[in-house]
């Protein structure tokens, strides 16, 4: 597993559908190191900190097999690195295999995984198109958010090795699957509810 791109925006603002959006999704690689704190990569901003950014939403991480996958559903010219508003583009780093939890060492720094990513309307807007979002859900290829627990630096070329496996066979991909179709058995939702770096926002969602 391995960084293929670092990607970081500031928010701007576009014109959609007859409406001016302010949004953080139009990233753009960088060449070498790029210095993440506890939040953020140096250069990287997101628009409406209510929804985005904070804390459990401070890396996302797309993989270039999704790229792939999408490349046969999509018609367009542009895909480059940070297409799906990723900060990292990975190759190896599927939210099919990654448990909530699970540490990992990317560059200098440690990054745990603690959720998928439930794409907004502003997903459409980068895509120019108005049902991305739902055929980005339908589709189940969220990419992963990670917390920060190490700040540090991080480029393109940069390993990604896990360090500590989270003790659970929950994966992003079995968060996302659940919350997206609203379905769970009673044991499978207790051991997500005890899972000790679930987000406070998904526990209290689960747990109603």
């Amino acid at each position: 597993m391995n960084i293929l791109s670092v990607n970081v925006g500031l928010p701007r603002s576009v014109e959609w559908r007859g409406r001016t959006i302010t949004t953080g999704f139009f990233k753009q690689p960088v060449a070498g190191p790029v210095a993440l704190d506890l939040l953020n990569f140096l250069g990287d901003q997101q628009a409406d900190l209510t929804v985005h950014g904070g804390p459990d939403k401070a890396v996302y991480a797309y993989d270039s097999t999704h790229y792939t996958h999408w490349m046969h559903q999509l018609e367009r010219d542009d895909w480059a690195p940070g297409l799906f508003g990723e900060n990292l583009t990975t190759e190896g780093l599927l939210e099919t295999e990654v448990r909530i939890g699970d540490l990992f060492r990317v560059g200098s720094a440690l990054l745990r995984a603690v959720q998928p990513r439930f794409p907004c309307y502003k997903l459409s807007v980068r895509f120019d198109d108005p049902g991305m979002t739902r055929h980005f859900a339908k589709e189940g290829r969220s990419g992963i958010y990670f917390r920060v627990v190490e700040p540090g630096t991080v480029q393109a070329g940069d390993s990604i090795e896990l360090v500590e496996a989270a003790d659970t066979t929950i994966t992003i991909n079995v968060i996302n699957q659940i919350v997206l179709t609203r379905k769970v058995e009673a044991n499978v939702l207790a051991e997500i509810v005890a899972l000790p770096h679930l987000p406070d926002s998904l526990r209290s969602q689960f747990g109603r």
